[in-house]
């Protein structure tokens, strides 16, 4: 694969971080605003709207009077935002898909489309109906969710092995693992 086609690769199976940036943003912007306009409103003498910069002072200065647990609550939420703001900024993201291996192509399939795919093929070799079907995709697994109709038992086994020749018909990157569950109790027949 060329540089070029991994570069096309990486961006269309990772996500940017614009929400997470933009939410920081418009938060830090909103708060700079407000803090602007409580000066403002001192210097051409009227009301505050929550709090003069005085009182955030005076407030800020007298926080060694706040009960300790108070505090220490106030420093873990602070604490737990940073940890998770720290993690979304170095994670990658990721969105539903994987690629098609191929050399001359760069081919991505979402994981919509693969969990459909799936369904239809644990269905028909199951024998059930479609819709007694649910297949769940993640980065590593697809996990295939069969309710049988009542009295008419599943072969667990073949429709794993079903599953799992289709997917390797994909040739899909990351591979996917399969993984069959049948309900235990199956459902009325129509």
């Amino acid at each position: 694969m060329t540089p070029i086609y991994g570069r096309i690769s990486r961006r269309e199976l990772h996500s940017p971080r614009s929400a997470a940036a933009i939410t920081v943003a418009v938060v830090a912007i909103l708060l700079c605003a407000w803090l602007g306009t409580e000066i403002v409103l001192l210097m051409i003498d009227q009301p505050a709207l929550l709090a003069t910069p005085t009182e955030l002072a005076t407030g800020v200065a007298s926080v060694s009077t706040v009960p300790a647990s108070l505090l220490t609550t106030s420093a873990l939420v602070c604490a737990l935002i940073a940890i998770v703001l720290l993690v979304v900024a170095v994670t990658p993201g990721r969105r539903a898909r994987h690629l098609i291996d191929s050399e001359r192509t760069v081919t991505v399939v979402d994981d919509e489309v693969i969990a459909s795919a799936l369904a239809g093929r644990a269905a028909r070799v199951g024998g059930i109906n479609p819709d007694s079907t649910r297949v769940s995709i993640s980065r590593r697994l697809a996990t295939v969710h069969l309710v049988p109709t009542s009295g008419q038992p599943v072969q667990r086994d073949s429709v794993q092995q079903a599953v799992r020749d289709q997917l390797d018909g994909l040739r899909l990157r990351p591979t996917l693992q399969t993984r069959v569950v049948v309900a235990v109790g199956g459902k009325v027949g129509t």
